[in-house]
């Protein structure tokens, strides 16, 4: 029975993992949120999808962390944050789009200390369109969005809705196993 209940619980915290996305270490493996890092090889290296999150990790007592609009990341100015984050932080990606985070203080920022993310939609798909037959077929393909990507349908929503499911269901069935074990026993 517990062994039952042991398997149920790791196999349904496999499922959270994988259905709400990946948590991205700013700069790993190879460094955190300072000055050696190449933040824009590191973030050209990972397809970042909506239900992903970035932590920093950095000493609250030296860096900081500000999210700023195209125009400060270009320049550097953090004067008109979108967001201030203090302290080593996680920063959900929830839509499709790029953000730019930048370090606040005046000088590191323009040595490098700013990443850019671009983020896209979890669900893709492949068309393929072919014209001509024979040798003189021509092919191309194009990646895009899902429909309901394209709408206004969450995936993350879908994905917790999903889970949350399967979780309960879980539950659900290990009552029912200690209900019979129960009522066997008497």
């Amino acid at each position: 029975m517990e062994t039952k209940a042991l398997i149920l619980i790791t196999v349904s915290m496999a499922m959270i993992g994988t259905a709400f996305g990946t948590s991205h270490t700013v700069g790993a493996p190879g460094g955190s949120w300072d000055l050696q890092t190449n933040y824009s090889q590191w973030a050209s290296r990972i397809r970042f999808t909506t239900g992903d999150e970035l932590q920093f990790l950095y000493p609250a007592t030296v860096h900081n962390v500000v999210e700023v609009s195209k125009a400060g990341y270009d320049t550097c100015n953090g004067s008109r944050p979108i967001t201030t984050f203090p302290t080593g932080d996680v920063v959900p990606l929830a839509a499709t789009g790029t953000r730019y985070f930048i370090w606040g203080v005046p000088g590191h920022c323009i040595t490098g200390m700013k990443v850019e993310v671009d983020f896209k939609s979890k669900v893709v798909r492949t068309v393929q369109r072919c014209r001509g037959t024979g040798n003189r077929r021509r092919c191309q393909s194009k990646i895009v969005s899902s429909s309901a990507a394209a709408g206004c349908i969450g995936h993350s929503t879908v994905a917790r809705f999903s889970v949350a499911t399967v979780v309960i269901g879980l539950m659900l069935e290990l009552m029912m196993i200690d209900a019979l074990d129960y009522a066997t026993e008497k």
